[in-house]
């Protein structure tokens, strides 16, 4: 069965972005298509990159790398929840995405974002960033306003038509996931190889 990872791309005391994934999670629970996971960036703490060897190399040095990559390699799809941070995402999560290369190809992401215009530029970044993985994003997205979204930017109260448009993602999301399945099957192949 296809295996989803929604990531929360925040570490920040007093982070929004804990809230936004566990209702991503509420929701996607619901599904029979998928299982679902959370991956908090906490648990992973990574430091700036500090691997010797390009990621796309695969020869990690550092538990945990190695130990982030068993992670994601495990998923057949992700939805990044990020908050907007200077017009992009946050810097931990661009960091999380920069320490691998081949864990990411051939799966599909979706994006759940929360900002003062709804993190709509922390994806435009994410998506040029995921096409470089060969991550294949897809086109719809959640964008949270701290406005009409949050009571007092920090209370997390969504309306029905952000649960109707995350359904949505999540629909592109799984049917993506599957469709990428044999491109990521040849992919280990060629490896293995």
């Amino acid at each position: 069965m296809t295996h989803i990872g929604i990531i929360i791309g925040s570490t920040r005391p007093g982070r929004n972005g804990e809230q936004v994934a566990r209702w991503v999670l509420e929701h996607a629970e619901r599904r029979t298509d998928a299982t679902f996971e959370l991956v908090d960036l906490r648990d992973h703490p990574l430091p700036h990159l500090d691997e010797p060897v390009p990621p796309m190399m695969q020869q990690y040095q550092h538990d945990h790398t190695k130990e982030w990559s068993a992670k994601i390699a495990g998923f057949d799809g992700f939805v990044m929840v990020t908050p907007e941070y200077n017009h992009s995402t946050s810097g931990v999560l661009k960091n999380a995405i920069d320490y691998l290369h081949h864990e990411w190809n051939n799966k599909a992401v979706g994006f759940v974002s929360y900002g003062s215009v709804g993190g709509a530029r922390a994806v435009e970044h994410l998506r040029l960033v995921a096409g470089e993985l060969k991550l294949a994003d897809v086109r719809t997205s959640v964008s949270l306003s701290l406005f009409h979204d949050f009571t007092d930017y920090t209370d997390f109260q969504p309306s029905d038509v952000q649960a109707a448009t995350l359904g949505t993602m999540l629909d592109e999301l799984v049917a993506w996931s599957g469709a990428l399945a044999p491109l990521r099957d040849g992919q280990l192949t060629a490896q293995q190889a």
